[in-house]
């Protein structure tokens, strides 16, 4: 059959289907939206949101750790709703149509509507984001050799628009005013729900991403069918979602299990205190492999999160730093300086995945937790950069940029040495009958890795209601914090590498 006579599901671009293509689009200008919006939020809470505040640091660091944690939980039951009520399709949708109109309510300057619109872009998150990394999967028949390098297509629309995102959100909230930086997050993300609507139109992933064939999707369910109450309860969600946000201020006594923590922090608490007795009660009943696997699962998804947690900092606590005490003079605002990651992993990603296989042939490929100790060590030493970085400052308390250009280089690198392996590793660790439940675990050491970002944003608060903070003051706060982080991954890494030889015994043949 010629290439003209096929289904429009069944052509190819580049080796492809084409619809991979319309998913790499609608993927990239999704994370235009959620980048662009990323690098504005924590100095728009500083500079605006809690500009009144003597507590303004904290109270950003409480809310973005929360906002983070909710948005990666989401995702387990979006996940959960698309797989038995709504399919991939209505879900993208749905979850698209929800982050839109957040990003276009965080346009408007106002503090009730602000939480407002953390919580659509939450809820749509949920639903969208889990949906469409499957997507990409369907397309490919079980043991394609081209899925791989699919999803290496797809994840480099991630980065693209993690790169340009900030770049051109920033220079618009810089220039004219927060509402056009946001705005163009919003535009993005309408953009990318217009690719993915063309591409169904147009056919290309035939039958994908339907509503499962028992979801019952007509059912009806207190006088509504499940495929419109389904959306009815996310934007009823949206309220609650605001207030857990907004409740951000401490709930008890320190040195309590109330202390210093909010509601969002007390119910992650609850959540990991069940997922480990749940654990328990699973290694317990396994067999002395599984249970063996099993704990090196766990192992690995507990460094991910540290990895993640130190990670994300890039988002607050670095951006913050950025602003107050890097000379970006001529070179970039502190909201674009997070295109910085994105930007070294689009230029080592390539190179890295060669250097893989090329120590493969020569039979010298580390096992994972060596790389999950080397990303560790990377990550160490680019917070030690930042860490030293105060012997270089002006006499204005500013360092160069080339500090921060070289920690996010060795973060991308610690990045590469570890996020790629993991969730494959999950899949081949778990026992079959509960992997489903591992990957939702593995999803929220993300929604975990916030809680540490809170954390450390917490205690590297400044407490000040001068916007234009900066100086030795805030210099010395910062690098001593990130003096800190780097011995804390620099330990960790250690202990992973020291403790690899186990952990190889423990995985037996997985690799």
């Amino acid at each position: 059959m010629s290439e003209v006579s096929r289904p429009e599901s069944e052509k190819q671009l580049f080796g492809h289907p084409r619809g991979l293509f319309y998913l790499f689009f609608a993927e990239l200008w999704e994370r235009f939206s959620f980048y662009g919006m990323r690098a504005l939020l924590t100095l728009y809470m500083v500079e605006v949101i809690f500009a009144a505040l003597m507590e303004r640091d904290y109270a950003t660091a409480a809310v973005y750790s929360s906002y983070g944690s909710l948005v990666y939980a989401s995702t387990v039951i979006g996940g959960r709703i698309s797989d038995s009520i709504l399919g991939m399709r209505r879900s993208i949708f749905l979850g698209g149509i929800l982050m839109s109109l957040g990003h276009f309510v965080l346009a408007i300057e106002n503090h009730i509507t602000f939480f407002l619109a953390l919580s659509l872009i939450i809820a749509g998150n949920g639903f969208f984001k889990p949906n469409i990394s499957t997507f990409v999967g369907s397309l490919y028949k079980d043991g394609d050799p081209r899925k791989d390098s699919g999803f290496t297509i797809f994840y480099m629309g991630i980065n693209i628009g993690g790169w340009v995102a900030p770049l051109l959100c920033g220079f618009l909230a810089a220039k004219y005013g927060w509402h056009y930086g946001f705005g163009l997050a919003g535009i993005g993300m309408l953009t990318g729900l217009l690719v993915f609507w063309s591409g169904i139109k147009k056919g290309v992933f035939g039958d994908k991403g339907l509503p499962p064939e028992n979801g019952n999707i007509e059912k009806k369910v207190l006088g509504l069918k499940q495929g419109i109450l389904v959306p009815v309860l996310a934007f009823a969600s949206v309220p609650v979602i605001a207030y857990l946000l907004s409740a951000y201020k401490a709930l008890g006594v320190e040195g309590t299990f109330f202390g210093d923590q909010n509601i969002v922090n007390v119910i992650f608490k609850l959540i990991g205190i069940s997922i480990l007795l749940y654990l328990g009660y699973i290694m317990f009943k396994a067999t002395v492999e599984e249970r063996k696997k099993l704990f090196v699962a766990v192992l690995i998804t507990f460094f991910m999160t540290i990895f993640w947690g130190f990670h994300e900092l890039s988002g607050s606590v670095i951006t913050l730093f950025a602003a107050r005490n890097v000379d970006l003079e001529g070179i970039m605002s502190a909201s674009q300086t997070n295109s910085l990651n994105s930007m070294w992993i689009i230029i080592l990603a390539i190179p890295i995945s060669l250097m893989w296989q090329w120590l493969s042939k020569k039979k010298l490929n580390p096992r994972t937790p060596y790389k999950f100790g080397m990303g560790l060590l990377f990550a160490g030493i680019s917070f030690y950069a930042l860490a030293i970085s105060g012997a270089s400052a002006n006499e204005n308390g500013f360092v160069p940029f080339t500090y921060l250009l070289l920690m996010y280089f060795l973060l991308s690198v610690g990045e590469l040495f570890m996020s790629p392996v993991g969730l494959s590793k999950i899949t081949d660790l778990s026992p079959k009958r509960i992997v489903a439940f591992m990957m939702g675990v593995w999803f929220l050491s993300s929604a975990f890795a916030f809680q540490v970002v809170g954390f450390i944003g917490k205690q590297l608060a400044i407490e000040s209601t001068d916007a234009d903070i900066s100086g030795f003051s805030t210099l010395n706060v910062y690098t001593d914090g990130f003096m800190l982080i780097a011995q804390y991954s620099l330990g960790a890494g250690v202990l992973v590498i020291l403790a690899s030889p186990l952990i190889k015994k423990l995985m037996g043949n997985v690799h």
